[in-house]
């Protein structure tokens, strides 16, 4: 009974519906009015939303178990060896950071928007360096692995991706003075909003979300985001509101011209556990064991995703700048290289 016990919580959990069978069970709906019940209440959203883009996939016959099946085992990994991680970071850069926040804020709408331009900042900083740093890279790749976009794909990470994110995020907001009910408000909204944005074409076809895809991060941009092509590459970092992604320049419309591959640049074995969890460690663990010196070594942990001590670089940047260059070099693609060129630098 211990098993069925411990499933059956954890189901609850996956769910969300922990808020509204407590609401059941009491009778007591005035939770609805307070801000913790609204908040449960919506929490079964993203995965009720999963069910249904599953249960449309099967319905087309359009459902690939391997869609599904690694990020579904990273999840169950991750409630194992990682669940409080998060929890614990937060906590921690509260209580040592609080004090020396610039200001404080209160629990006010304009307070709200201020503090989620704040987030976002920091959001922004945790997954550019995810991409830009390495080691970094190793803990938000696996996130990058699955080669088709559904909403399971948001449960994809590397288990020490979430407190480094956090650390990141917390730190920011705290001295920035987001005081932390505000935070935990703010966190909620993103983490609801960042998991939908990883919804398949089984629910939206091109994710623009009408009017709404020139102001705020769609799905369309967050496909964007995961894709390897050259053009898309180290893109739309940010994850509601694009306001960092235009001040830094790295916003990037999804090109209808350009259709998204999902996945890394590497070869991949999705079917291997291993290789989508720990491949990029291996990777780069090789490259600072062969490198020559050590200043070649602490470069590889440091230095973006294709560095190399040879000079033979292979990073996003070094990638993109070749591919507008074959565009430029192409006399009937002067248009399209001015076009493509144009959205990848506004």
């Amino acid at each position: 009974m211990g098993l069925f016990h411990t499933l059956y919580d954890e189901l609850v959990g996956f769910m969300g519906i922990n808020a509204l069978l407590e609401m059941y069970r009491t009778g007591n709906y005035q939770a609805l009015l307070t801000l913790n019940g609204i908040l449960g209440a919506v929490s079964p959203v993203l995965p009720f939303l999963l069910l249904i883009e599953i249960t449309r996939a099967l319905v087309y016959k359009r459902f690939k178990i391997e869609d599904y099946r690694m990020p579904f085992l990273i999840f169950v990994i991750n409630r194992v060896i990682g669940r409080f991680l998060s929890i614990a970071a937060i906590a921690f850069c509260i209580g040592v950071f609080e004090k020396y926040a610039i200001f404080k804020t209160t629990f006010t709408w304009y307070w709200l928007i201020y503090g989620y331009i704040v987030w976002e900042f920091g959001h922004f900083l945790y997954h550019y360096w995810g991409h830009r740093v390495r080691l970094f890279w190793c803990l938000h790749a696996t996130h990058h692995m699955p080669q088709t976009m559904n909403l399971s794909v948001s449960y994809a990470h590397f288990f020490l991706e979430g407190a480094y994110a956090d650390i990141i995020r917390t730190t920011v907001c705290i001295l920035l003075g987001v005081n932390p009910p505000l935070l935990f408000f703010i966190m909620f909204i993103d983490g609801f909003w960042g998991g939908f944005i990883h919804v398949g074409e089984n629910i939206l076809k091109n994710g623009r979300l009408g009017f709404l895809n020139k102001w705020i991060l769609t799905p369309s941009h967050h496909r964007v985001h995961h894709a390897k092509n050259p053009l898309y590459m180290d893109t739309n970092f940010c994850n509601l509101l694009n306001i960092w992604d235009k001040v830094f320049g790295t916003f990037q419309y999804e090109d209808p011209k350009e259709p998204i591959q999902y996945g890394v640049t590497r070869n991949v074995n999705n079917r291997n556990f291993l290789d989508v969890y720990f491949g990029e460690f291996y990777y780069l663990a090789l490259d600072v064991w062969k490198a020559p010196g050590i200043l070649n070594k602490i470069r590889y942990i440091f230095m973006p995703p294709g560095w190399s001590h040879t000079g033979d670089h292979k990073t996003a940047v070094i990638v993109k700048r070749a591919y507008f260059e074959s565009l430029k070099n192409e006399p009937s693609s002067t248009t399209l290289y001015e076009t493509k060129h144009e959205q990848a630098t506004n």
